[in-house]
This record gives structure tokens, C-alpha cells and sequence, in this order.
């Protein structure tokens, strides 16, 4: 007589049970693998610790996504802010010609994250620039690094939130990793309070 194969006599609730267990496995995977993006997420969104001792002003990103600038480098390749991703970015606005407050935020954003030290690299400079004129090179070379975007004026203008009485060009505004518009600094900010805010993020962020 043939016996009966081992797989005909498996119990119909011990099968039910291995199911059951290789879903809670699959299941854990993915909440580890997920867990550092929901923790930053309520981190800046929900709970924002601390939000009372922030120098710069917290943002809605559901009320600010990034649109469609437009944006091209200054060679005429094709970029935008979504190639960002994964990466804090520190972003500024003005004209080509550059006058000396934009030169002055040029000069804050490579301090600001030079003073972060070996959290340094999780940090972009980007200057979006609002018009055609041209950029000195000798100002290209003395902030090699910081990335150089031409965009739509009006986009931009409609776009990005601004304090009372001021315009884009008044303000530095923080991207997080996750491609959200997420903070935004006075005009005329105090580098040491910027440097304050953006190590407590660092720091309380797992991705970038």
C-alpha cells in the first residue's frame, strides 16, 4: 500500500498559522524599513517638538507643494528641486546681477553648513535665480557648490510664502529630504539661531 504523502496529512490550522505568520513577517519588514520616514514626517509635521524655541518660521507643506519652475541649470540642462531628494537643501532667491544682500546669503548658506561639520554633506546650497542676467564668474568660483537654478519668476512669486512686508528675496527657506518646503528664516537672519534649527533637525532626522 503507498503511503500517504507527508504534505496530505499537513493540519488545515497549522497551514492558516504559517500564512498568518508570513504576513506579520512581511508586514514587519516593511514598518522597519518605512519606520525612519514616518518618524521624521511626525517629527516636523505632528508633533514638531519644541516648535515654540524655533527661529525660523515652521511650514505647512500641504499648503506650499513645489511646483513647476521651469528650472533649467545656468548651462540650459534640465534640473528642478526634485532631484534634491534625499538631501536638506538650503535655498535662496535673486536676480543674476546679485547685489550685496544676495551676496551676503550666498556667503550665510556656505557657513551655515560648513558650521554643521560632519553633517555637512547632508546639506545643498541651491540659488534660484528669477531673471536671464548673467552671473559673474569670479562669484561662480568664490561659491563653487552652490548649485545655480534659473526659474519662472511667477511661479517662484506664487509659490513661496513670505512675512509680512518682505518679498522671496528677503528670506532663506529649508527643503527637507522628503522634497517638502518645510521652514522659512527672517530677513536679515542671525546665522547662529539658523545654525541652532538646522543641527536640532539634523538630529532629529534618520534620512538625508
Amino acid at each position: 500500500m503507498t503511503k500517504p504523502d507527508a504534505a496530505s496529512k499537513t493540519d488545515p490550522g497549522e497551514a492558516a498559522r504559517r500564512r498568518r505568520m508570513g504576513r506579520w513577517k512581511m508586514l514587519a519588514v516593511v514598518a522597519v524599513c518605512a519606520a525612519p520616514m514616518i518618524a521624521s514626517y511626525l517629527t516636523y509635521y505632528v508633533i514638531k517638538p519644541q516648535s515654540r524655541n524655533n527661529y525660523g518660521a515652521l511650514i505647512d507643506p500641504r499648503q506650499y507643494p513645489i511646483p513647476d519652475l521651469g528650472s533649467r541649470a545656468i548651462d540650459g540642462s534640465p534640473a528642478t528641486l526634485a532631484d534634491y531628494r534625499g538631501k536638506w537643501v538650503m535655498l535662496q532667491v535673486d536676480g543674476g546681477d546679485c547685489a550685496e544682500p544676495c551676496r551676503q546669503k550666498l556667503f550665510t548658506l556656505r557657513q551655515l553648513r560648513l558650521m554643521q561639520g560632519k553633517e555637512m554633506e547632508r546639506i545643498e546650497r541651491v540659488w534660484l535665480v528669477t531673471d536671464r542676467q548673467p552671473i559673474e564668474t569670479l562669484l561662480l568660483r568664490e561659491y563653487d557648490g552652490t548649485d545655480i537654478l534659473r526659474v519662472d519668476a511667477g511661479k517662484l512669486r506664487s509659490w513661496l510664502p513670505v512675512d509680512a512686508g518682505t518679498s522671496v528675496e528677503d528670506h532663506i527657506y529649508l527643503i527637507d529630504p522628503l522634497g517638502n518646503l518645510m521652514m522659512r528664516f527672517p530677513k536679515n537672519p542671525d546665522p547662529g539661531k539658523m545654525k541652532k534649527d538646522i543641527s536640532k533637525l539634523l538630529r532629529a532626522s534618520s534620512i538625508g
